[in-house]
């Protein structure tokens, strides 16, 4: 059964068109900018990630790198196996799409797929044209479909970016159809120690920074400070990498990763960009999923590869 698709102001069902999702009367409501309705304007919060995703369109892609991460990450998090034929999924926080690709290569659902900014169109590089693809740019709190209609929804990476946590848990669990499944994966707060480090301490400062500016500043550091990073590990003091002003490599990308410095200064940039970062506690992601209506939950830390961890939160929407 294909979604319904609603203009998430007035909730006038719309149409999908070659020019852009249309109303009953025929008229373009939302234009389709390089095939994808954009639902929201370009200037937003999120503008890092579009600059982020569209430089670094295919650095986690599967099958444009060595290694199966967001296939193995997928998966263990989800537990959704299987060819989910005729599934309707929908993906918030797409990036530049690398659990779409996973989606649409190896199960049969159909994937409607959204993000807030213009990192759709790295993904409809990657991944487009697809007949099982459906593309938006659009918010988390104004999604454009009615509500209770996906067998499974997911958020990867994304939560902790967004203004108000809660209230995208309530909005995730909005659209998961009764015994439905949503999951999603977060920055998780650890203990006391978990923003003691350069990435809270600097992030007042290079989240203002304009975003070619500081590419370019990590870029040119970045050489120095993985090798100092793996020095301090050697000698057993890894403690210290916490005041170096780089991503946690070991808990961002395995070994075996070729193209290791790429994936450095884009876990970087990502980590010194954003303009929220809201960590939270497994148990009050838990509590925020069973308000909303959401049983069978379960929250835990996930080893999707060896030593590389996520904070995951899944549950059933109630059969009522």
């Amino acid at each position: 059964m294909s979604v319904q698709i609603v203009c998430p102001k007035t909730g006038t069902l719309l149409t999908s068109t070659p020019a852009g999702l249309c109303n009953p009367q025929g008229n373009v409501v939302y234009k389709n900018v390089n095939h994808i309705p954009r639902l929201v304007p370009t200037d937003n919060y999120t503008q890092n990630f579009g600059f982020e995703w569209n430089t670094f369109q295919k650095t986690q892609i599967d099958k444009h790198c060595s290694i199966d991460l967001s296939y193995k990450r997928f998966f263990a998090e989800s537990k959704w196996y299987g060819t989910l034929t005729d599934q309707n999924i929908l993906e918030v926080g797409s990036g530049a799409g690398r659990f779409s690709q996973i989606v649409l290569d190896h199960t049969e659902a159909n994937l409607y797929s959204v993000d807030y900014s213009n990192a759709v169109e790295a993904n409809y590089k990657n991944n487009g044209p697809n007949r099982r693809l459906n593309l938006f740019q659009a918010s988390v709190y104004e999604l454009p479909f009615s509500e209770k209609q996906f067998d499974k929804v997911f958020c990867f990476g994304v939560l902790q970016h967004t203004p108000d946590f809660e209230k995208s848990i309530a909005c995730l669990c909005n659209m998961v159809k009764p015994n439905g499944e949503l999951v999603v994966d977060f920055y998780p707060i650890k203990g006391w120690y978990s923003k003691i480090n350069t990435k809270y301490l600097l992030r007042p400062f290079t989240k203002k920074m304009s975003h070619p500016k500081l590419l370019q500043l990590i870029t040119k550091n970045i050489a120095w400070m993985m090798s100092l990073y793996r020095f301090n590990k050697k000698i057993g003091l890894g403690m210290l990498n916490r005041f170096i002003p780089i991503c946690d490599i070991d808990a961002t990308f395995p070994d075996n990763v070729k193209q290791s410095q790429e994936w450095a200064i884009l876990d970087t940039f990502d980590m010194f960009s954003p303009q929220y970062d809201q960590p939270q506690r497994l148990e009050t992601v838990k509590k925020w999923f069973l308000k909303n209506g959401m049983t069978q939950v379960s929250a835990e830390m996930i080893e999707y590869e060896k030593g590389l961890f996520a904070a995951v939160v899944r549950g059933k929407a109630s059969q009522k």
